[in-house]
């Protein structure tokens, strides 16, 4: 089966804008999407990036424009500049990746913990947060919580990081089809052509 591995970061505002997009591409192709969340300060620290915090002024003032440039585009909401910020993503990461390795929906979750940041002004970082949001998706939130704390799911977290650099990836959202990376929600159509030939 045609599968597409998809790295990103569980504060990625870029990922949010393209996950929709990325659920119909999967659907139209019937390709399987693997889910892959990151450590991407550990990704740019490996790969020469740069945290948005410490951007010159110009490059964070480009971001916000070609945000709303999306926002109007897709008709989707995002605050560029929410109260919590771009917070621990860790165990967030780690809930995600509990939950797929459960066998349990993984694009729904994901989709309401970013929109938890970037829209509805949450601490994603916070543990009563993720909690309520897992809750809502209909999931064990206290067996989530738990499976996100053992150590084969931060194993798994470190793998994604180290399979992500190895990939050539070096920011979020990204996907690999078939050994060839695409960066961006902004490169969806070109990752479509790809697993369409």
């Amino acid at each position: 089966m045609k599968t597409i591995d998809y790295y990103f970061w569980m504060n990625s505002d870029w990922a949010y804008l393209g996950a929709d997009r990325l659920e119909a591409l999967a659907a139209r192709r019937q390709a399987a999407i693997r889910y892959l969340p990151v450590d991407l300060p550990e990704v740019y620290a490996r790969t020469g990036g740069i945290l948005l915090g410490r951007r010159a002024p110009e490059r964070q003032a480009y971001r916000v424009a070609e945000l709303a440039r999306w926002c109007r585009k897709l008709g989707i909401h995002v605050n560029p500049q929410p109260a919590h910020m771009c917070p621990d993503a860790s165990l967030a990461s780690r809930i995600v990746i509990a939950a797929d390795s459960a066998g349990l929906p993984v694009a729904a979750l994901y989709k309401a913990i970013l929109k938890a940041q970037w829209c509805d002004e949450q601490d994603i970082s916070d543990p009563a947060t993720l909690r309520a949001i897992v809750q809502r998706e209909g999931l064990d939130a206290a067996a989530l919580l738990e499976a996100a704390a053992r150590p084969e799911t931060e194993a798994a977290y470190r793998r994604n990081t180290d399979a992500a650099v190895a990939a050539g990836v070096f920011g979020s959202p990204s996907y690999v089809y078939r050994g060839e990376l695409f960066w961006g929600q902004d490169r969806l159509d070109m990752l479509e052509e790809a697993v369409a030939a």
